[in-house]
This record gives C-alpha cells, structure tokens and sequence, in this order.
C-alpha cells in the first residue's frame, strides 16, 4: 500500500514541476547563473543547447545532485559524459527525478558539429519514461530537441534552442499528457577571462516569456563566483566553483521567496 503522501505529491507537485517545466537543467554552475546557460558550453551543455558541444575539444563527465526545496522526494539526480570525434562531438545525458513510488527518468542521446568557424548546431533524442504511486509500470515516450549558436564577435555569442517541438506527452489510461514545448534565446558577453554576463528569455507553449540572468566572476584562475536572477516566479541564485588540476566542482543555491532554498552540487573531470 502506498504511502498517502506520496500520492498527494504526485498531484500537487507533478503538474507543476514536471510538466509545468518541461525538462529539468542540470549542472551546479548553470543553476548558480539561473539557467541562462544557452550558449555557454561544458559538462552539462547537453541538459542546455546541444550546439554547444561542438565547442568542446576533450572527454568530460560529471554528475549533480539538487534538493530541490530542501525535500527528498524533489531530488534530481543527473550524470552527463561528452566524447569529442573528428566528425563533431556527440553526449549522453541521463537523469532522475524524485524518489519512492515517484519517479521520472531521462536518458538522451546528442550530437553537435561546427558548420562554420563562427555557427554550431546540434540534436538530442531523447526517452522519458514516469512511474506514479498509483500504477504497477511506468509511461514512457520518446522526443527531441536540438539548437544553434552563433559567435557573433571574439566577446558574444547568441544561439536559441528548442525542447520537444513535437510536443509529445505521456499516454494515461486517462489520456495523453503533453510535455510542453520549450523555447529559449540568448547570448553571453565575456568582457574579460574574469567576467561573463549571460542572458536569456525563454517561452513555454503554456507560459508567459520568463528572463534569466547571470554574472561569472574569476578573481584567480582556478575560482569562479557567479550570481543569477530570473523572472515568473522570481528566483535568485549563487554559487561558486573551484577547479583542481582536471577536477572542478560547483555549488549553487537558489532561493524562491514561496517555497525556499535548493542547494546544488556538481564534479566534473576533464581528460
């Protein structure tokens, strides 16, 4: 028999969490810049835009963990590996969210290649698949997304990307839930190795365009500081990052003023 709060929590928190936001974004350091990650490139570049892999040289995985609000059965677990070949770079992202009878897993599959000196884009196919206290198996479906970048100058980058433009949802005994489509554009400035503003609006097909912005700071080469802000509900985050010869690890905090903090954490390796 299940636990009476599970299922309350899979109706009070399920249409807002999982399908209100369509995709979960993983990555401490996205999380302390508030996700205004569309055309910055690492690790996590495919939970972002994929194009921004293409950017890429060198074999990264790491692998994240959040609370989100501080609450086990809003964990989100991820892991992403990135394999740069001479033909472009191709990722595989896999994540879990929740915990006990509740559960959404993800498992994608990417690839990103230069067109120009200045343009890259890139794919990602992905597999959902639910399980809810109130049923034996799990729902799964299949969708994509993918995006550009464009290196505008030596300082900025602008790109967009889109998440499920097919619009495909789990099937219910009840009927098909759609997972929404997701819209994003933006760009980064990097005045500096020691500054980086980050930048973007992004738009749901059930939402009101949402902005987010972040600010990296590199007072030494191997610390990262950084803060975000982002709007509809607004949300303030901040982190920090410390890189150890091919080691780095991020943390990150946001706050939202109704519900409270998420902490974050992420390593990554480089080789």
């Amino acid at each position: 028999m299940q636990k009476p709060f599970d299922i309350l929590l899979v109706f009070l928190v399920f249409p807002i969490f999982t399908f209100g936001s369509g995709n979960y974004y993983s990555g401490a350091r996205s999380t302390a810049l508030s996700n205004a990650f569309v055309t910055i490139n690492d690790t996590w570049s495919t939970f972002h835009n994929q194009a921004t892999l293409a950017q890429m040289h060198s074999f990264s995985a790491g692998i994240y963990f959040e609370s989100r609000f501080l609450m086990d059965e809003l964990s989100l677990a991820a892991g992403s590996v990135v394999l740069p070949v001479k033909a472009g770079t191709f990722g595989l992202a896999f994540s879990q969210f929740g915990e006990g009878s509740y559960k959404q897993h993800k498992i994608g599959v990417s690839f990103a290649k230069k067109l120009s000196s200045r343009l890259n884009a890139g794919i990602q196919l992905n597999y959902f698949s639910n399980r809810y206290p109130e049923n034996d198996g799990a729902f799964g479906f299949a969708t994509f997304e993918g995006g550009f970048t464009y290196l505008a100058t030596e300082e900025f980058t602008f790109g967009a990307h889109m998440f499920n433009p097919i619009k495909n949802g789990i099937q219910l005994p009840q009927g098909k839930q759609k997972m929404e489509t997701i819209y994003r554009f933006g760009g980064h400035y990097r005045f500096s190795d020691m500054v980086l503003l980050s930048m973007e609006a992004q738009a749901t097909s059930e939402k009101p365009v949402a902005i987010k912005a972040g600010l990296e700071f590199s007072p030494a080469k191997e610390l990262f500081i950084r803060f975000g802000v982002s709007g509809r509900p607004v949300q303030y985050t901040a982190g920090f990052g410390y890189s150890f010869n091919r080691i780095t690890t991020d943390i990150a905090f946001c706050y939202h003023g109704n519900l409270g903090i998420t902490p974050a954490i992420s390593i990554q390796i480089k080789l």
